[in-house]
């Protein structure tokens, strides 16, 4: 149940390509709105006899990884639809293997998605045609990472916030701000960590937002060109006190439990993994609040197994299936229902799943454009392909 999403050189060079189309709305084949004009499907038919699925490892489970973890048997005897899946291993990974049309559905978090909508690699979702779609927390439904101009392009599979991991009997006093993983003089330098990706530039962002009014920063993901710069800096201030960066959460859980890593980013089930081998190690979500993901479930425009690929989003959103998968990856479960059918009855508790208030200050992962997602229209924004660039800059520094 790996989750990786570490930066990857893989792609680029399409990231800019894809960033690029996303923001001219002049193209003869794109709609008002910039997004290439793709059909939606209006009506759904017999199945294909198999679904080619991209995914985060943890997401498809059929029984192979524990025979107890499967909810993948059961909809390939209902549908006839054989599930193959591809791990992706990160988002990067993932927007270049939908790239290929080889693939029916992905589950892509919010640093993939819009590259996918804008690059005409996903199709418009018939919400209709997925009675599940109906019970979905209504504040994961239509956001600025799923759909565009009123349309939606997914289906919301979970969501998590990234939090502030420090271990309690070395790390005193309790941390309550971001500010503790960038302060030049920590005590703690060498033993800090962030997670490893240019989104990460979002997070020393969301600090700034919070401690430099100055800089006008309304939104995480919406940079003009003076904004992104200070948060890159920030970064560069940060970077000495690194001991590493993470994107595998089981070694961030191992550096936790050693010692290697005591404070700096970190994920609920990474928590719970390390409390469950006896680490001292408490995860919270800071003053200035976080940022987070919610994963999308969306269809290939070049699909060569629709009907199976709705079947399949409406089956993974279904409350059994969303519940099994949310508490295996560790995760809150997109569709309410879940919250009465998961095995430990507090998971929905621990993942702050129905709580609102919880989530006003998380801002997930978002793919940065030009045109500026924090609304304005007199200033550019600086589009991934820039923070893809300086990220693996500052890395290689």
């Amino acid at each position: 149940m790996q989750k990786k999403r570490l930066f990857s050189r893989i792609a680029v060079a399409s990231v800019a390509a894809l960033i690029l189309a996303g923001c001219s709305s002049g193209s003869d084949s794109a709609s008002d709105s910039g997004v290439p004009k793709i059909d939606m499907m209006k009506k759904l038919g017999a199945g294909e006899g198999q679904v080619n699925v991209v995914a985060w490892a943890g997401y498809v489970e059929n029984g192979s990884t524990d025979p107890k973890v499967d909810w993948v048997t059961g909809f390939e005897k209902d549908t006839g639809c054989k599930v193959n899946v591809k791990n992706g291993a990160t988002s990067d990974d993932m927007v270049a293997l939908m790239k290929t049309g080889e693939y029916d559905v992905v589950s892509a978090s919010g640093d993939a998605s819009l590259r996918l909508i804008y690059g005409g690699d996903v199709a418009p979702v018939n919400t209709d045609l997925i009675p599940n779609y109906a019970d979905i927390f209504k504040n994961l439904k239509m956001q600025q990472w799923n759909s565009v101009g009123g349309v939606a392009y997914g289906i919301p599979h979970g969501r998590g916030a990234n939090l502030l991991a420090y271990r309690t009997d070395i790390v005193k006093p309790a941390p309550t701000s971001w500010g503790s993983v960038f302060d030049a003089n920590s005590p703690y330098k060498g033993k800090i960590t962030a997670y490893d990706s240019p989104i990460y530039i979002a997070d020393a962002a969301l600090y700034l937002m919070a401690t430099q009014p100055d800089l006008k920063i309304k939104y995480p993901y919406a940079l003009d060109q003076a904004q992104f710069d200070a948060a890159v800096a920030l970064l560069k201030v940060q970077k000495p006190l690194i001991g590493e960066y993470w994107g595998d959460y089981l070694k961030h859980v191992a550096s936790l439990k050693s010692g290697g890593t005591v404070l700096g980013t970190t994920w609920q089930v990474n928590i719970n993994l390390a409390k469950g081998e006896k680490v001292p190690v408490e995860g919270i979500k800071p003053t200035e609040g976080s940022t987070g993901w919610s994963d999308t479930w969306m269809i290939s425009s070049k699909a060569k197994n629709p009907n199976c690929a709705y079947l399949w989003m409406n089956h993974i959103a279904s409350p059994a299936a969303n519940a099994a998968v949310a508490e295996w990856f560790g995760e809150a479960p997109s569709n309410a229902k879940s919250c009465a059918l998961t095995a430990d009855p507090n998971h929905c508790a621990t993942f702050h799943a129905a709580d609102d208030a919880y989530w006003a200050d998380v801002y997930y992962w978002n793919t940065a454009t030009e045109t500026c997602l924090d609304g304005r229209t007199d200033v550019k924004c600086v589009p991934y392909s820039e923070w893809v660039k300086a990220w693996s800059s500052l890395r290689n520094s």
